[in-house]
């Protein structure tokens, strides 16, 4: 799915981030509660000289928590190793994975809550006892076989931590949640990374991208590279508010940072079930898209900016989205 405001990601997408990544502590914009709680997590591991307590990085995606492990990663000193929960297939996949890290290396596991309730049963006794604990064989002949491992941190980020088992939730030492970031803030993020950019952008076109990036660096750093793409072809120096905004109209990025997908959504609510209720079946069969992708990509910003609306019979369509459906 190639969305410009989608917060979901991929490797090519990985590897273009990179070089906008902060670097430092410092350098990371935003969410302080939850950088202050690493800090503090950070120099007390420093201090005893063990591996930082596990955590638990929970919100939507495109919020900086990948960013923030590999900080975490870079001030321990230590390596991070970053899998996804959905490519962990087998228990032997992430055995292989534990028994490969070096002292107080950070294992970084995205989308923890798509791991397999099977493979993820082998992570309890890992988070706790550093050990792996394995069965051999079935019936009355099956032993268990113990493998310690060395001390490393668990850092699991999720955008669903509700999908998590208890056992597994219940190991994390922390549990921090991330949320989406002010426009203020946004700006001073799109302001440094023009800088790496080479970049030039007036005052008024940061706080547009901004106040259109909903709430997420990711979704700010894509429009970002796309306004460089346009004012480049346009053999402009700078990036004024109008060269912004004709930009945003080629990537059909409205005022409220809706794309065409959303405002379909919202289109098939008014025009389908009168504005609703309506359930996530109904709505997924309507739209030709899965519900797992509606309730993960799509929903969580028309939830936030109220134009749709969860009650026990179903999604119901908000004034306020009625009426900027009205006004386009």
């Amino acid at each position: 799915m190639d969305r410009v405001v989608s917060g979901a990601t991929d490797h090519t997408e990985r590897e273009q981030e990179a070089g906008l990544r902060p670097k430092t502590f410092d350098e990371y914009v935003g969410q302080e509660k939850v950088v202050a709680n690493i800090s503090v997590m950070v120099e007390s591991a420093k201090i005893r000289h063990a591996a930082m307590d596990h955590v638990l990085l929970s919100g939507p995606p495109g919020l900086g928590k990948t960013s923030l492990a590999m900080l975490i990663a870079g001030a321990l000193g230590s390596e991070m190793h970053l899998v996804s929960g959905p490519a962990i297939e087998k228990k032997g996949d992430l055995a292989a994975v534990l028994t490969n890290l070096k002292p107080n290396d950070v294992l970084f596991i995205d989308e923890i809550h798509r791991m397999h309730i099977a493979v993820e049963e082998i992570l309890y006794s890992a988070m706790e006892d550093f050990r792996l604990d394995i069965l051999i064989g079935q019936g009355a002949s099956a032993r268990t076989m113990q493998i310690d491992l060395l001390p490393f941190t668990l850092i699991g980020a999720t955008t669903r931590s509700g999908l998590l088992s208890n056992p597994l939730r219940d190991r994390f030492m922390a549990h921090l949640t991330f949320d989406y970031y002010p426009a203020e803030t946004l700006a001073k993020i799109i302001a440094a990374n023009a800088v790496k950019l080479s970049m030039n952008l007036s005052a008024d076109s940061k706080f547009e991208i901004a106040r259109r990036a909903r709430g997420t660096p990711r979704i700010a750093n894509r429009i970002l590279r796309r306004v460089r793409d346009y004012t480049l072809v346009a053999r402009k120096t700078t990036a004024e508010l109008a060269d912004v905004q004709k930009a945003l109209q080629l990537m059909d990025i409205d005022e409220l940072g809706l794309d065409s997908m959303d405002r379909k959504i919202l289109q098939v609510m008014k025009q389908y079930y009168s504005g609703g209720p309506v359930g996530i079946e109904a709505l997924s069969a309507t739209l030709g898209e899965d519900k797992q992708t509606i309730e993960e990509v799509y929903e969580p910003y028309l939830l936030k900016q109220g134009l749709i609306l969860r009650t026990p019979r179903g999604r119901v369509l908000s004034e306020e989205a009625t009426r900027h459906l009205e006004s386009r």
